[in-house]
C-alpha cells in the first residue's frame, strides 16, 4: 500500500497545489543550498589571502558550526516538522541563511567568521533539505522520486550559477560585496514562496464540505483549531532496525567524501593548481551543471528500479571520480572529474530521503531524517577540516583525497548490506519494514 495514502488517493494527477509545492522546494533548495552552501567555499581563497588563515581554519567554520548546530538542533528540527509542519521552519531557515551571508561579507575577526557560519548552518538545518524533503513526501507518493529530482534541480542550477555569479560580482563589488548580494538574493527568491505554500494535502481536504447520511446521527464536530493534535507515530521501532544504522553509516561516509571534495575544490584549483578565478569557476560550474543531469537521472531511476541499487551506483561514482583529481595537471582529467562527480552529486542528497521513506514510511520521516541528516552533517563538517589539516601538514592533497576515496567505498559497502527492497507497510509500528 502507498506510504502516504492521503496523497495517493487524493491526487491522481499533478495538481496546481503540487506544482506550487515543487516550485517552493526548488527555489528554497536553489537558495539555501545552491547559493549559500555551494557559494561559501568559493570565497575561502580570498580569506586565506586577506587574513592569512590556513586551510584548516577556513574550513573549520563549516565544521564547528555543523558540529554544534547538527546535534543540538537536528532532531529538534525533525520533531518540529512532524508536529507543526515544515513551512514556518523553512521560512526561519531562509532568513537565517540570507543574514549569515550578509554578515560573512562584513567580517573582520575570527569570532565573526564563526558566528555567522553558525547562523548559516542553522539556516541550512531549518530551511534546507529536511523541511523540503518532508514537504515533498507529504504531497507526492507514486511520483515522489521524480518530484524530489525536480526540486533538487534547484541545488544543481543554483550551484552551477553561483561560481559564475560570484566571480562576476567579485569583479564589480569585491568578494565582500559579492557575499552580501548573494545573501539578499536568498531571501528575495525563497521567502515569498515559502510563506504561501500549503504544508499538507489534508489541509485542502478539510476545507471541502463533508457529506452526511441523513438517517445517521450527526456527531458534534470539534473546531479544527481546538482539536487535539494526533499522536506521533513511534520512532523507537526504527531505531531498533539494523537498516537504520546501515543507512546512517552509508550516507555519512559518502557525504563525508562529497563534502570533503566540495569544500576544497576551489582551494585546490586556485592555490595548488594555479587556476585563475575564471578557470576555477568554470570547472566548479561544470560540476554543478552535471549535477542537474544527475538529479534528473537518479530521480527517474528511483521511480523505476530499487532505490538501494540507485544509491549504490551513486556512491561508487563518487569513489571513482576523486582519483581523477590526482592525475597530472592537465585539464582533461579535471573536466572528466567534473562530469562524473557532478552526476553523482546530483543524486547524493536526494536519494537519502527516498531510501528512508521506502524503508520506514513517511509518518516518522521528519524524525528519521532529523537523525540521519544530523549524522551526515557531522561527517560533512569534519571531513573537509581533516582534509585541510592533512594538506597543511603534508603540503599536498594526496593523503586527504585517498581518505575520501576510502570513505566513499565504505559507504557503498554499508548500502550494499541493506535489506532487499521489498517493503510492506506496518501502521502499528508507524513505519514500513523490509522483508
Amino acid at each position: 500500500m502507498p506510504a502516504n495514502p492521503s496523497v495517493a488517493s487524493g491526487f491522481s494527477r499533478t495538481t496546481p497545489q503540487q506544482i506550487q509545492v515543487a516550485a517552493t522546494a526548488f527555489f528554497a533548495l536553489f537558495s539555501v543550498v545552491g547559493l549559500a552552501l555551494y557559494g561559501l567555499p568559493l570565497y575561502y581563497d580570498f580569506m586565506v589571502r586577506e587574513f592569512g588563515w590556513s586551510r584548516t581554519m577556513v574550513t573549520s567554520g563549516n565544521a564547528l558550526s555543523k558540529l554544534i548546530v547538527g546535534p543540538v538542533f537536528g532532531f529538534g528540527a525533525g520533531w518540529i516538522v512532524d508536529r507543526f509542519g515544515p513551512r514556518r521552519l523553512m521560512m526561519a531557515g531562509i532568513l537565517m541563511a540570507g543574514i549569515a551571508l550578509v554578515g560573512l561579507g562584513a567580517i573582520s575577526a575570527l569570532w565573526m567568521f564563526y558566528f555567522f557560519y553558525l547562523l548559516n548552518a542553522l539556516g541550512y538545518v531549518c530551511g534546507g533539505p529536511l523541511p523540503n524533503q518532508v514537504l515533498l513526501s507529504r504531497w507526492f507518493d507514486r511520483t515522489r522520486g521524480t518530484a524530489m529530482g525536480f526540486a533538487y534541480l534547484g541545488i544543481g542550477i543554483g550551484g552551477a550559477l553561483v561560481p559564475l555569479l560570484a566571480n562576476w560580482l567579485t569583479q564589480h563589488v569585491g568578494w565582500r560585496g559579492s557575499l552580501q548580494v548573494l545573501g539578499v538574493l536568498i531571501v528575495l527568491i525563497a521567502l515569498p514562496l515559502a510563506y504561501f505554500v500549503r504544508e499538507d494535502p489534508a489541509g485542502l481536504k478539510s476545507k471541502t464540505r463533508p457529506t452526511y447520511d441523513s438517517a445517521a446521527p450527526r456527531a458534534p464536530r470539534t473546531p479544527a483549531h481546538l482539536a487535539p493534535p494526533a499522536p506521533l507515530a513511534p520512532v523507537s521501532a526504527v531505531l531498533r532496525s539494523p537498516a537504520f544504522y546501515l543507512l546512517a553509516v552509508g550516507s555519512m561516509c559518502s557525504i563525508a567524501a562529497v563534502g570533503g571534495t566540495n569544500q576544497h575544490l576551489k582551494l585546490f584549483l586556485s592555490l595548488d593548481r594555479g587556476y585563475s578565478q575564471g578557470e576555477a569557476a568554470r570547472v566548479i560550474s561544470l560540476v554543478l551543471a552535471c549535477s542537474i543531469a544527475g538529479r534528473l537521472l537518479m530521480g527517474w531511476l528511483a521511480d523505476r528500479v530499487p532505490k538501494k541499487f540507485v544509491m549504490l551506483m551513486i556512491y561508487l561514482l563518487v569513489a571513482s571520480s576523486i582519483p581523477l583529481l590526482l592525475v597530472g595537471s592537465s585539464q582533461a582529467p579535471m573536466y572528466a572529474f567534473a562530469v562524473i562527480f557532478g552526476i553523482a552529486l546530483g543524486g547524493e542528497y536526494m536519494i537519502i530521503p527516498l531510501m528512508a521513506g521506502e524503508l520506514f514510511g513517511v509518518t516518522v520521516l521528519g524524525r528519521v531524517l532529523g537523525i540521519v541528516l544530523t549524522a551526515d552533517g557531522v561527517a560533512e563538517a569534519t571531513a573537509p577540516m581533516l582534509v585541510g589539516y592533512l594538506r597543511d601538514r603534508s603540503g599536498a592533497y594526496d593523503i586527504g583525497f585517498f581518505m575520501l576515496i576510502a570513505a566513499a567505498l565504505t559507504g557503498a559497502v554499508a548500502i550494499g548490506l541493506l535489506p532487499s527492497p521489498c517493503v510492506v507497510s506496518s501502521p502499528r509500528l508507524g513505519f514500513s519494514k523490509s522483508v
